[in-house]
């Protein structure tokens, strides 16, 4: 392997799947619709005009449709991807307003297509989810395709790399995605996308390293250049050295080697040295990745967020379509847990069918969550119903999310019975006796914890909207989301205040949020007494392994040591000092960790 002179640059990004890909990048061209101009159409012609662009949205259908039928066995799982971008090919937002457009403005499809995803683009952007904000690129994805059919231009075909190389995109589509030869190519990296992205979903089930969120790949590497690509860390090496790329070499050498022991042990049970033990369970959006939990020894779900099946509809689902959708879900489980988050979503989340057509300026501090089932509970009762019957074949529990105030626990409880007693008159199946739980994600819930444990079976720690809510911190704002960091002191604390409110009162308590699934804070959560932890399918079999490689008593103590600290770095370098061999082999990395760079 010929190495450049060119001095070495390190970029930072995203780590979206694990490991370590070392080799030629391969810069993916993606030129041909940048320029679209805008011109007139005729009175005359405007039918052929609207025909031209239902002729490319049904090329653009057919080819997906191919897509599904080609994809790889390791993709099939993810199916619904490619069916959410053929929906969206004739979803209203776009296939409707388009048509719209070019009728009112009498202009071309291209033009008139290019304004109504920049106008759909605004709507999203303003979305409080990082989730639903980060689907915007399926639509751009979408309009992609459409937009070279209009204009005949051509698509770079994966399939065809016929060398090993790196990946280098602006982005990637599950379209494109789908054509990776393994054989082919080692991983990729893009300017855009995230962890959450389909195509790091994508990444993850193909286990290749991709790095995203770089933002200047593009710009700083040339096919054939010699990168390194670290989708553990989030980091691309452009030019390496020699002495980098050994140095690479041996971890990528061990992580293959780690990967290898952790896999065939994922299904043995996550328990300290000393006996306590981790149930280590899976978060999941949709259906169809019950299949992940399972495959990676997860000991139940413990957060399926409902609201994604809403959110995939053009009208709200009836109950007998949630019921067996949750009916399939908790008997796939079975005998394990199954935890079902209520309706989190506001105005913004359903805006193509929503009821109230309002618009919140701030929608996280808004109608949003149990303050918006509240509101409709017709809607909420339906999935109430849905649940309870879904509960007489299999073990679930009910969580609540966005908890700020006792009167909301009262009301659901409510609804609840209300719910029951009308399956009762229907003469329906179903069990009212299950665990209520509620979400922990509000300061004001940590606050009042201690009046609001005796009427719950369990708290569920969300530490994503919690550090973000008590930090005044927004994720996506690229200006401060450096600042957001889960061994804040405050946020330490708040954990432990809501562990010992939760022991005190003997009910259950479990993290969902991304701490759970970062190996980094495992010590820390088991010193708490956290006897749940619900993650990522894909971070289950590590997080088994940390626990396993875990002293209760010494997590303990180490806890307690750091609760008396001040500083989140002092905490970051205790957490490296006492258990960083575990992750990080190389102090340099470790160095980075403290200073914010990855942790």
């Amino acid at each position: 392997m010929n190495v450049s002179d060119t001095r070495e640059l390190k970029l930072y990004g995203i780590g979206a799947s694990d490991g370590i890909s070392i080799g030629q990048a391969y810069l993916v061209d993606k030129k041909g619709v940048d320029v679209i101009k805008r011109y007139v159409i005729q009175e005359r012609t405007l039918a052929n005009e609207i025909k031209r662009f239902k002729t490319a949205v049904s090329k653009s259908n057919n080819e997906l449709r191919a897509v599904i039928e080609a994809s790889p066995e390791e993709l099939r799982q993810h199916a619904n991807i490619y069916e959410t971008h053929i929906a969206l090919l004739k979803d209203k937002m776009l296939y409707g307003r388009t048509i719209a457009y070019i009728e009112k403005e009498r202009v071309n499809a291209e033009w008139a297509l290019k304004k109504v995803i920049a106008n759909i683009k605004l709507i999203f952007q303003n979305m409080d989810d990082s989730y639903l904000r980060e689907r915007i690129v399926d639509i751009e994805h979408v309009s992609e395709l459409i937009l070279r059919n209009l204009v005949g231009a051509k698509q770079e075909n994966l399939a065809d790399i016929d060398r090993r190389v790196i990946l280098v995109a602006d982005d990637l589509s599950p379209a494109d995605t789908s054509q990776i030869n393994l054989k082919k190519i080692m991983g990729f990296i893009t300017d855009g996308g995230s962890k959450t992205s389909h195509t790091g979903i994508i990444a993850r089930t193909l286990g290749i390293p991709a790095v995203m969120g770089l933002e200047t790949a593009t710009r700083m590497i040339n096919t054939e250049d010699i990168i390194i690509a670290d989708g553990t860390q989030g980091t691309v090496i452009v030019h390496p050295s020699e002495k980098t790329i050994l140095l690479y070499q041996e971890r990528q050498n061990r992580f293959e080697q780690r990967k290898a022991v952790i896999a065939r042990n994922c299904d043995i049970t996550a328990e300290t040295s000393d006996g306590f033990r981790v149930k280590v369970m899976g978060n999941i959006e949709l259906p169809e990745e019950v299949v992940a939990v399972r495959d990676h020894g997860g000991d139940g779900i413990g957060l399926y967020r409902t609201e994604f099946q809403y959110l995939r509809n053009h009208a709200f689902p009836g109950e007998a379509t949630l019921f067996n959708s949750y009916k399939d879900v908790v008997e796939k489980m079975y005998p394990n847990q199954v935890t079902f988050r209520t309706l989190d979503i506001n105005g913004d989340k359903v805006l193509r069918y929503h009821i109230d057509n309002y618009h919140e300026d701030n929608p996280a501090l808004g109608l949003r969550a149990i303050r918006y089932c509240l509101k409709h509970p017709n809607i909420f009762k339906i999935q109430l119903r849905a649940i309870l019957r879904a509960a007489a074949y299999g073990n679930l529990r009910i969580l609540i999310p966005m908890i700020s105030n006792c009167f909301e626990i009262k009301e659901t409880r409510r609804l609840l019975d209300e719910a029951a007693a009308s399956l009762a008159a229907d003469g329906l199946l179903y069990k009212r006796d299950i665990e209520v739980g509620i979400m922990i994600e509000v300061p004001a819930a940590v606050i009042m914890a201690d009046v609001m444990a005796p009427k719950v079976d369990f708290f569920s720690l969300g530490t994503n909207d919690l550090i973000q809510y008590t930090l005044a911190i927004d994720r996506g704002n690229r200006q401060v989301a450096h600042l957001f960091n889960p061994l804040h002191p405050a946020i330490v604390r708040m954990l432990k205040s809501t562990a010992d409110m939760a022991h005190k009162h003997n009910i259950g308590i479990f993290i969902c949020g991304e701490m759970a699934g970062d190996p980094l804070y495992t010590p820390l959560l088991v010193g708490l007494g956290i006897k749940e932890l619900s993650m990522n399918p894909f971070t289950i079999p590590i997080i088994k392994q940390t626990v396993r490689s875990l002293n209760f008593k010494e997590c303990q103590q180490f806890t307690h040591e750091i609760l008396q600290l001040a500083d989140a770095a002092e905490i970051a370098k205790r957490l490296q000092q006492n258990f960083g061999a575990m992750y990080y082999e190389e102090a340099d990395v470790c160095e980075e960790t403290v200073n914010g760079k990855t942790a």
